[in-house]
């Protein structure tokens, strides 16, 4: 990541729209980025800004179980996104490790997401293993696999 320096911010849920149609729904049939997730109770919404306040990376942490594992206290990631030009750079990495920590200290014992194929490189090397079987995500008609990383105890 250089010594650019970039910080994990607390955003809303309109914060990370802009973020999430410029990166996920770039080549989508859908532009729609307003997740009825996003108004969740518990649903928290984490963003990295760089130096000059750029909003660069953006993310959802929603408390949700996994089906696969019921009874386990989860929370799903969604709206991951990095802007292109970062990608590959550690922004995400940052903002993935970030929201681990914040779901470990809330109870989590997973997190979980829909991964878009074309990103399981990235999750892969994030701690994440493949949990299912392929699918074709139904609204952004994407290939996708169900994606999970056990999180370590919080501290106490």
């Amino acid at each position: 990541m250089g010594d650019a320096p970039y910080r994990v911010v607390e955003l809303t849920a309109a914060d990370t729209h802009a973020v999430r149609l410029a990166v996920l729904r770039a080549d989508t049939v859908t532009k729609v980025v307003d997740f009825a997730e996003d108004h969740w109770p518990g649903a928290v919404h984490l963003g990295v800004r760089d130096a000059s306040g750029e909003l660069v990376a953006v993310s959802s942490w929603i408390p949700r179980e996994d089906t696969a594992y019921p009874g386990v206290p989860a929370v799903q990631l969604r709206g991951m996104a990095t802007l292109q030009r970062l990608q590959g750079q550690g922004v995400g990495a940052l903002l993935i490790e970030a929201g681990c920590a914040r779901a470990a200290v809330g109870g989590a014992h997973l997190v979980w997401a829909n991964a878009r194929d074309a990103a399981l490189t990235f999750y892969l090397r994030n701690g994440f293993t493949v949990d299912s079987d392929g699918f074709v995500d139904p609204v952004t008609e994407l290939p996708h696999h169900v994606i999970v990383r056990r999180l370590e105890r919080a501290p106490t």
